[in-house]
């Protein structure tokens, strides 16, 4: 058996990935050539381990692509990409891990592994293995990005991420107390510790940063108003690492908040820096593309389209060229103001499909149209909507039920707690009449129903 400590070279690992601060001092400012030259090498050997996973050597081996293609990174666009469909798909061929993983459950004894899911809301979840090496490399990212936003080493921080099957609060944790030596608070939600208690501990630790989402966070900016204190001058936070409106959120604290892009199977890819001139993508971890996202063929540098990654730093399951269907654009490479030549991207622009993010969460109106819908008093109609109410996004189910009105409330918070027991966040339900949804569904004049309306500004 080799035990966790035991499995990564850190040399090796601090060599490829520099963790901050040294990062921000070193390949943070390397040459274009020299980020190209490494970024090629390392692409060539991740599509040689990815080759040897049977998800990506079936879909290779019928596009005709083999990795000795590669001999240049515009050669990366050969390769055939996929989207979170061809995931599910696998999970359901292959239960329970699929057949994308690139790491086995039955090696654990000499390569210790984590599962990680993303969140349920289309079926069956995503499984992600992570090795040891993949934890350790993810959480150098993570910290490289902390440190930008603000958090330094030493600094106490509280975790506000609720501890789940997803990777989120444990990559926080590991990133902040193995790559930044921070003092962690792990206080979970505002279900696990409340509101007041929050702020409690943010105010008597001197916390410099609450890491939870932008909309829990404003909220206990209020929680501390009521307690008496002023959010700007009271609370010791220094950064602001969290998801959601920035100016508002900078409003509130009185320090920046720069924004940030990752998701489930590759955490952190890129992060903006003071100057505010995108989002700085770490090239020695990643590759981005930006796709068509009818074609798929990537778009001139400028032009909106699909985010789609290739990751380099894993040893465990691949992500390569994996259209996450987020929209953004990629700017072309030059110097930032800052000094740094990575490339950068735009920010998260919104989704190709019917994606949504709730509060930081993913969610597909369909998924809460089927769990809502598991009554048998409701008709067969739903419509989401999704709407900004104060500093808050919300989202609500509207139902249709022929049963009494008097039951309709009963009915309607059946619905609200299924959802949040399956979705993990908060969505409102209300029931009425069958037939009153026929308007906003257009189900009687649209060759397809109508079921998703985003009204929130911007």
């Amino acid at each position: 058996m080799r035990r966790p400590f035991e499995v990564v070279d850190h040399d090796a690992l601090m060599a490829r990935h520099q963790p901050p601060p040294e990062y921000f001092e070193g390949d943070w400012l390397a040459k274009p050539e020299d980020i190209e030259r490494r970024q090629l090498a390392a692409l060539k050997d991740r599509a040689q381990r990815a080759y040897q996973v049977p998800f990506f050597r079936k879909r290779w081996d019928a596009a005709g692509f083999h990795p000795d293609q590669l001999q240049s990174l515009a050669d990366l666009s050969a390769a055939p990409a996929y989207k979170v469909d061809d995931l599910r798909a696998s999970v359901e061929a292959s239960p329970p891990l699929g057949d994308y993983q690139g790491a086995s459950l039955d090696g654990v004894l000499e390569e210790p592994l984590r599962i990680f899911m993303s969140g349920a809301t289309t079926g069956a979840p995503r499984p992600t293995l992570y090795t040891q090496w993949d934890r350790e490399a993810g959480a150098i990212l993570m910290a490289r990005a902390l440190y930008l936003q603000g958090v330094r080493p030493g600094d106490v921080v509280v975790n506000a991420w609720a501890y789940s099957t997803h990777n989120g609060a444990f990559a926080f944790d590991e990133a902040l107390h193995k790559w930044l030596n921070c003092t962690v608070l792990t206080t979970g939600t505002g279900t696990v510790t409340s509101s007041r208690r929050q702020v409690e501990l943010a105010h008597q630790y001197q916390a410099t940063a609450i890491l939870t989402t932008g909309d829990y966070l404003l909220h206990l900016a209020e929680v501390a108003k009521e307690m008496g204190l002023d959010p700007k001058v009271d609370l010791n936070l220094k950064a602001l690492p969290n998801i959601g409106d920035s100016a508002v959120l900078e409003a509130a604290f009185g320090i920046p908040n720069y924004q940030s892009y990752g998701f489930h199977e590759v955490q952190w890819v890129s992060v903006e820096c003071p100057e505010r001139q995108g989002l700085h993508i770490y090239e020695d971890a990643f590759v981005v593309e930006i796709v068509d996202p009818e074609t798929g063929k990537p778009v001139l540098e400028g032009e909106p389209g699909c985010i789609c990654i290739t990751e380099t730093y894993k040893t465990g399951s691949p992500q390569f060229r994996y259209n996450i269907q987020d929209l953004s654009v990629l700017y072309p490479r030059e110097q930032c103001a800052c000094g740094s030549w990575l490339r950068r991207m735009g920010p998260f622009a919104g989704r190709a499909d019917n994606m949504v993010k709730l509060r930081g969460v993913n969610v597909w109106p369909e998924a809460i149209g089927e769990i809502a819908l598991d009554d048998p008093r409701l008709d067969h109609d739903y419509f989401v909507r999704a709407t900004r109410e104060g500093k808050r996004d919300e989202m609500t189910v509207h139902l249709t039920t022929p049963a009494d009105p008097a039951d309709w409330q009963g009915i309607a918070g059946a619905a609200e707690s299924r959802l949040k027991e399956r979705l993990g966040v908060r969505i409102g339900a209300e029931v009425a009449a069958s037939g009153s949804l026929d308007a906003w569904t257009e189900i009687h004049t649209s060759p397809k129903p109508k079921r998703f309306r985003d009204e929130r500004e911007g």
